[in-house]
């Protein structure tokens, strides 16, 4: 299929972004993998675009004893490994604001010790006591850091928020329905709904960004999103990874906890939404959880018939024997836990009434890819030779989420020749390619949000509620009817279990298997488009 490159213009709206006020970053969990692969590079980029506060420190907190220096060099080593182009005095200028406590997670006395630091560091740097909380934590550790912060007085705000306090949280939110909502009235008993900021970082990716203003800047696409016009959605998040290092907490969550509970179900919401009155926090998440109480509850019939869960064998991902999941470490042998996750549901309101949506999520597939395509129905009458409508092939428009972010639609016109040659021609771009800089980290976004108080790309207690409403009965079908809920398993580096292209072609459809990197659908089952002489 032709590859045609779209042109950017940008436009005349305002895109400098706000820089926030001096504050402290203390990030719990400082010795931990997620500081290092994501949060200290995202902060050092966010500084080399001056993004950063004027003043700011990092102060890093977590059991491992360590030496402000320790915790530098480690720093330094993510830092230069992440950006291998970078200038040592610049990184070395941003280590300068790092400092490092060590203490008991569960012992007042060392947020004492915390806020003598904390303290210390803002005579050196801020001049402010603004404090933005990250906690990079298990979430079992979540209800007993706040408690902690709150008993200590560093979740304190002043008059109007000034000084102003922030957590973080990473997912998940609860392990089920009944957790949520218990963590839920924890927090709220001791921070203020503004004070929380549960991060989901799909939010931040600059393509699931888009999507609210793809629907709703263009005028050519919001009357056609609807059951009128749209055939059917389909969100995949494919990874080529197993669970590596992440085996103990994946064996307990799965994919459906780990996957669908907060990155699918909010895509989906952002595609299916309706317009929010403003572009403002409080209005987005509003309509995105109204998207998600409108989705269709389970019977006992849609949760044997509507769902596929699955878990990998041994197979081969770029030309690499990979082992099966239970053979990985932290691995049950006799493990249970799905690996991928394959579900069709319906949105029970005026917009999306009959229009299928597939959801499939999955380690070990036969590439790395995140998108969402949504297929627009067929033209309900064929002049161009085809024996019907149904020959001919439909509009895609696909929002391409990683690695390569950027928007593909594919339209079909004429190719020279005979007057009835028909050719598809996909409208691409990527941001790589047509801005002059990379896009932005996804990290990088939703921390500067978060220093800014921004909550548009992050979830509710309303929102975390509602997707777990939709999750919670999979989970208990799963536990007490094994048998009507077979474990499936699939090959490592294929696109997932014959039951999940059966859940598909029951509504006489396929899924969208992306091209591999010779550019070749991997056992696509798209027909060629059909060309009439």
């Amino acid at each position: 299929m032709p590859n045609i490159q779209a042109t950017m213009t940008p436009s005349h709206t305002p895109c400098e972004e706000l820089k926030p006020d001096g504050c402290g970053i203390i990030i719990f969990g400082a010795s931990g993998d997620l500081v290092y692969r994501k949060l200290m590079p995202a902060l050092f980029n966010l500084y080399v675009r001056q993004l950063m506060p004027e003043k700011f420190y990092i102060l890093g907190f977590a059991r491992t004893e360590m030496s402000d220096d320790d915790f530098r060099e480690r720093a330094r080593k993510a830092l230069t490994d992440a950006h291998k182009n970078s200038e040592a005095h610049i990184i070395d200028s941003f280590l300068s604001h790092c400092r490092y406590t060590s203490g008991d997670y569960n012992n007042i006395e060392a947020y004492r010790q915390l806020q003598k630091k904390a303290s210390i560091c803002e005579c050196d740097y801020t001049k402010k006591e603004n404090k933005l909380f990250y906690l990079a934590l298990p979430p079992q550790l979540h209800s007993t850091v706040v408690s902690r912060l709150s008993q200590s007085g560093l979740t304190v705000e002043g008059d109007k928020g000034n000084p102003w306090a922030r957590v973080v949280f990473e997912k998940p939110f609860g392990h089920d329905l009944q957790s949520a909502l218990d963590l839920d009235n924890h927090l709220c008993s001791m921070l203020n709904p503004s004070q929380i900021f549960r991060i989901d970082h799909y939010l931040g990716k600059e393509t699931v960004q888009s999507i609210l203003m793809l629907r709703f800047a263009n005028i050519m696409f919001e009357p056609l999103w609807n059951e009128k016009f749209i055939d059917n959605i389909q969100i995949t998040v494919a990874e080529s990874v197993g669970v590596g290092h992440r085996g103990g907490y994946y064996e307990q969550a799965g994919c459906l906890r780990d996957m669908f509970q907060n990155h699918m179900l909010q895509m989906l919401s952002l595609v299916t939404m309706e317009p929010p009155t403003r572009f403002e926090a409080e209005y987005v998440q509003n309509e995105r959880v109204k998207l998600l109480k409108a989705i269709r509850p389970w019977s006992e019939r849609t949760l044997k018939d509507n769902i596929v869960r699955a878990q990998y064998t041994a197979g081969e991902i770029n030309h690499e024997a990979v082992q099966d999941y239970r053979q990985e470490a932290n691995i049950d042998p006799d493990s249970i836990t799905e690996s991928f996750v394959a579900m069709k549901l319906y949105i029970d309101n005026w917009r999306w009434q009959g229009v299928p949506i597939y959801l499939r999520s999955g380690k070990r597939m036969h590439m790395r890819e995140s998108e969402i395509a949504v297929t627009f129905k067929r033209v309900p009458y064929s002049l161009f030779g085809f024996e019907s409508q149904h020959e001919m092939p439909a509009n895609i428009l696909v929002m391409k989420i990683q690695p390569n972010e950027g928007v593909d639609l594919t339209i079909h016109t004429k190719q020279p020749g005979p007057k009835s040659c028909m050719a598809s021609l996909s409208l691409s771009f990527k941001y790589s390619e047509v801005f002059d800089v990379a896009p932005q980290d996804a990290y990088e976004r939703l921390l500067l949000d978060c220093m800014l108080g921004d909550r548009t790309l992050f979830l509710s207690s309303e929102g975390v509620e509602a997707a777990w409403t939709i999750i919670d009965p999979i989970l208990n079908f799963w536990r007490n009817y094994p048998e009507k809920s077979p474990l499936q398993t699939y090959k490592a580096g294929s696109w997932g279990p014959k039951a999940s292209d059966d859940l598909l072609l029951r509504n006489g459809h396929q899924w969208r298997n992306p091209p591999d990197e010779h550019g070749t659908h991997f056992k696509s089952l798209a027909k060629p488009l059909l060309v009439r002489r």
